[in-house]
């Protein structure tokens, strides 16, 4: 005679938590990030989630999860890029994607506000930058623990975006005067208002230069110190 399957009505189900939602997705859905995220832990974070991950030479952010473009940056990284203005310039090229985010990642091993370690930025000039990035630049930020934390954010955002991902994007090219005004920009201590400040004044960035110091701190006060530097030996 056969026997029936049993069917032990005291096994334990499996809970269905978000972590094993998000890994039993099928088909796989696809991730496009940049070729040079391939060493990155998010990386192998968001293929352990069950997601394919193809990498490209993107012209634009870091991780490209359907319509949604996401430029990712640890605090350090955050930080630097704050002070040299290459942030701003990328935050520029990101207007392109009508969906895009800024993932600041690794506050749990580095507090985003801490004045005696690493560049030695202002707290306040960290917040401002922040609000400058909400609302002039009109890009959501996220912030997350770690890679783990960062790869959970974007499976759960390929969960929500289905189009298909547009890279149709350039590097934005810069006319003249947004050039010369970006090596101004360049100095540290020296933003755009200081920058067209001197611009105006001055003209060119040759006329500038060969402006005895004392004229140039009538136009910008203590800030024209930092000129120096083009006299200093390499």
């Amino acid at each position: 005679m056969k026997m029936k399957p049993f069917f032990d009505i005291f096994a334990k189900k499996e809970k269905s938590t978000g972590d094993n939602y998000i890994k039993k997705i099928k088909p796989k859905l696809k991730v496009i990030a940049d070729y040079r995220e391939k060493n990155s832990l998010v990386a192998s974070e968001i293929i352990n989630l069950g997601l394919e991950v193809e990498f490209e030479n993107l012209k634009v952010a870091d991780y490209i999860v359907g319509n949604v473009a996401i430029e990712r940056k640890t605090v350090s990284d955050f930080i630097s890029s704050m002070i040299n203005k290459r942030l701003v310039r990328q935050l520029e090229e990101l207007q392109q994607y009508e969906n895009r985010l800024l993932i600041i990642e690794g506050l749990e091993e580095q507090e985003l506000y801490d004045d005696k370690k690493d560049f030695g930025v202002n707290a306040n000039a960290i917040r401002g930058f922040i609000l400058t990035i909400l609302l002039r630049f009109r890009v959501p930020i996220i912030f997350t623990k770690n890679e783990e934390d960062t790869a959970g954010y974007i499976a759960v955002i390929i969960k929500k975006k289905k189009q298909e991902p547009s890279l149709n994007v350039k590097k934005k090219s810069l006319d003249k005067k947004e050039q010369i005004q970006y090596i101004l920009e360049g100095f540290p201590g020296i933003g755009p208002k200081t920058a067209k400040k001197l611009l105006k004044e001055f003209k060119t960035i040759k006329n500038m230069i060969n402006t005895p110091m004392e004229k140039l701190k009538e136009v910008i006060g203590k800030k024209a110190g930092i000129f120096k530097i083009v006299e200093d030996e390499y």
